[in-house]
């Protein structure tokens, strides 16, 4: 699995890798803490539990999504952290797609 961490990840963050790293296998999965550009909105100040993660943008290929519509892909994220938006978690922005939609050539195919 190919992930992207930038910085030293914070608990919720990490909750949020290790939940879907675990139900979704992915191949790719990069998650962005986006937290610092909401933090002077009055109302974000005391979510979360005061930690400021409370923005997340996450992009996420795996074979778990094979038939599934963006919907129902969306509803398993939210669902695998749905104790993390109980818990202060305000906003995901999600990118979710099989294998196949990020590299649509079939393997041994050549150009």
């Amino acid at each position: 699995m190919s992930t992207s961490v930038v910085g030293s990840p914070r608990p919720v963050e990490m909750a949020i890798r290790e939940k879907l790293a675990t139900l979704l296998q992915p191949s790719q999965l990069t998650i962005t803490n986006e937290s610092h550009l909401h933090r002077h909105h009055t109302a974000m100040r005391a979510q979360g539990g005061g930690n400021g993660e409370t923005h997340f943008t996450v992009q996420v290929v795996s074979d778990a999504f094979n038939g599934k519509t963006t919907m129902q892909r969306h509803r398993m994220i939210y669902a695998a952290l749905s104790n993390e938006l109980a818990q202060g978690l305000h906003a995901l922005s999600l990118c979710a797609k099989t294998p196949e939609e990020v590299d649509p050539t079939p393997s041994g195919s050549s150009q």
